[in-house]
């Protein structure tokens, strides 16, 4: 529906009339009941912004999302000759297309990733013994300090944990995002479809006992993630465009928020 709702283009695009009827309504809802969110969102853009101009050029800035979008393209911007589509982009951003960064983050950021820690808490729950080996990982990496920051170095080690959440975003279908050839035809990257990849990854013939919820099946010998099984190719190659478990950008900062939230407390 983004296509139909794109006020940048001339084109709308085709759906069934019920559907287009409950997305007005929900869109009208959203302007109505947020509509005085967007405008404190407002009032902040501007104060950070004057902020800005009231700092020295010599004077470092933070590196906050919000004070990269209003510094882009001002001298204040490490890249400031940019180009989109070929032409060149000298200006800042305005206030609303700010917001509709920021907002993009509320809506596509929080709620994918807290509907992701939903599911990896459900499956550990209800799987003691892959709760046990995760819990035991980070013991061992973290030598019993629960409070230290979690560094890069760190994403590289827990490789447990990494198969949990691959083993969990099995159970859903996916959408194709990069080009890759598939029965045959090469289908170009930004194709819509739908791929029955639950089946796939139900199938025995892919997944030994496929109902049941077990990270080490992405595990090969020497307990490195297997880069080369099917299932980790759909993990890589395909984005989920409808399920909760939705990839969605700043995966560092994902991870980091599922790491700590599956990090046993005392």
């Amino acid at each position: 529906m983004a296509a139909y709702f794109d006020t940048l283009s001339d084109e709308k695009s085709d759906h069934p009339p019920a559907i287009v009827n409950d997305s007005v309504k929900l869109v009208q809802a959203i302007r109505k009941h947020h509509l005085g969110f967007i405008l404190r969102l407002d009032e902040i853009f501007k104060k950070r912004r004057q902020e800005i101009e009231n700092t020295s050029l010599n004077k470092p800035l933070p590196n906050d999302i919000l004070t990269s979008v209003i510094t882009a393209n001002t001298p204040r911007d490490v890249n400031y000759t940019k180009t989109v589509g070929g032409e060149a982009l000298d200006r800042p951003m305005t206030n609303s297309e700010i917001g509709g960064i920021i907002f993009d983050g509320f809506l596509g950021g929080s709620d994918t990733t807290a509907n992701a820690i939903s599911f990896i808490i459900y499956y550990i729950a209800r799987n003691p013994d892959v709760k046990k080996k995760m819990i035991e990982e980070i013991n061992r990496i973290f030598q019993g300090d629960k409070i230290r920051p979690i560094t890069e170095n760190d994403f590289q080690k827990l490789k447990y944990c990494e198969v949990i959440v691959k083993e969990v975003s099995r159970i859903f279908p996916r959408c194709i995002e990069k080009s890759d050839e598939i029965t045959g035809y090469q289908w170009p990257a930004g194709t819509m479809f739908r791929i029955n990849a639950d089946v796939i990854h139900k199938n025995e013939d892919c997944c030994e006992d496929p109902d049941k919820f077990n990270p080490d099946r992405c595990m090969v010998e020497g307990l490195e993630p297997n880069k080369h099984s099917l299932l980790i190719k759909y993990e890589i190659d395909l984005v989920d465009m409808n399920s909760p478990l939705k990839t969605i950008s700043g995966s560092v900062i994902v991870c980091t928020e599922l790491l700590v939230e599956i990090k046993p407390r005392d």
